[in-house]
């Protein structure tokens, strides 16, 4: 088996780099498709992700136009040598999988297919996934192939080097599912927190609000001028309960990330954010380019949470927020001018301020976080991703 300049070890070593570089399920399984077909020189490959139901949750394809991917239909269903992979778990390497008793033919729209290469991907016992190759393409260099389409079928060689893919295909896509139960964890925990925040801080003021508007009431027809000073009271406590439930929902909100990137989300974000506080709150960006998903999302976040901190429990009255390209990544800063802390007491305040969860957040996406502060002095902290 030969594959020019793309041989050996170098190949081998490409595939296996390019799976381990994303941390999104589906940009795995997209990854490894596309590795196991070039590095096999096969002219059709897909990864099917088992259901609980014998068929497939996801599938993915690569060599198939999106066109072509459309007019074949919805997701394969349990039948077939598709679904036989799944359950027998054992490799499958035919020269002809239109001759194999279990093939039960495909949609009109469904490319000519062959010679077959399906090897499942485990996790310990459990089978997580199934890649199938079809069509090998005649190599570069070596005979020629005997068949007229130019087609020589898999070989053992080629089997063997699918294992190999395989298992480092099990591994990062493992990874990718704990990074997004983890992100699924973290997101709820924020909800339940901000929930506990909004009820909390919004109970009060309508606690408040009712016994004044009471108060207002009783006082009416005896002391209007009293009555009046009331009133004005409960304008002002509405405005308060408004601004709190206002700075909730912008938090609560799914930030809008793949239509609008985030210079723009941070943005809008922040705009919202001076309007509900006290606090100057401002936003300028200098040549960032667009990130990958999980580093603009981990940046967010940290802004979300730094913003909290300096609103909500620092006294502020200013806070800035910057965010600068920095080579092929970016630099996010968030400083503020209220009471700041002590650094040396960080592991005390970490938990209360969240700098636990942001450090793990930069961390998790290849960044670095600097936390900078002194009673009486303010805080800054800022978050540095590399890009991709």
């Amino acid at each position: 088996m030969s594959h020019g300049p793309r041989s050996g070890l170098y190949a081998v070593s490409s595939a296996l780099l390019a799976m381990s570089r994303h941390l999104e399920v589906r940009d795995v399984l997209k990854t490894i498709v596309a590795s196991a077909r070039e590095l096999l020189d096969a002219q059709y490959a897909a990864l099917g992700v088992p259901d609980d139901h014998g068929g497939f949750a996801q599938f993915v394809v690569d060599g198939v136009s999106d066109a072509q991917w459309k007019a074949i239909g919805p997701l394969p269903r349990q039948h077939g040598i598709l679904a036989a992979m799944l359950r027998e778990a054992r490799p499958e390497r035919l020269a002809d999988v239109r001759e194999d008793p279990r093939f039960e033919g495909w949609p009109e729209a469904h490319p000519d297919m062959s010679d077959f290469l399906g090897l499942p991907i485990r996790d310990g016992d459990e089978i997580i996934g199934a890649l199938f190759l079809a069509n090998k393409l005649r190599a570069e260099e070596g005979p020629p192939c005997p068949e007229p389409d130019g087609r020589c079928g898999f070989t053992e060689d080629d089997e063997e080097l699918l294992t190999i893919l395989a298992q480092h295909a099990a591994i990062a896509l493992t990874n990718a599912r704990l990074y997004e139960r983890s992100r699924e964890l973290t997101i709820a925990e924020e909800r339940s927190r901000l929930a506990h925040e909004l009820h909390d801080a919004v109970s009060q003021k309508l606690f408040s609000l009712r016994l004044t508007a009471q108060a207002a009431a009783t006082l009416v027809d005896r002391d209007p001028s009293r009555a009046k000073g009331e009133l004005q009271q409960v304008a002002a406590l509405a405005a308060e309960a408004t601004e709190e439930l206002r700075a909730a929902v912008v938090e609560l909100r799914p930030a809008a990330l793949d239509e609008d990137g985030l210079v723009a989300t941070l943005r809008t974000q922040i705009q919202v954010l001076d309007r509900a506080h006290s606090a100057r709150v401002t936003f300028s960006s200098n040549g960032v380019r667009a990130l990958p998903a999980s580093q603009e999302e981990a940046m967010l976040r940290v802004a979300q949470e730094a913003l909290h901190n300096a609103l909500r429990h620092s006294g502020a009255t200013r806070v800035a927020v910057t965010l600068e390209r920095r080579g092929p990544g970016a630099v996010l800063r968030v400083t503020d001018d209220g009471s700041g802390f002590e650094p040396t007491a960080i592991r005390s305040a970490g938990r209360h301020l969240g700098l636990v969860s942001m450090r793990d957040r930069s961390s998790g996406v290849g960044g670095k976080l600097t936390v900078e502060s002194a009673p009486g002095k303010g805080t800054m902290i800022e978050m540095e991703v590399p890009g991709g």
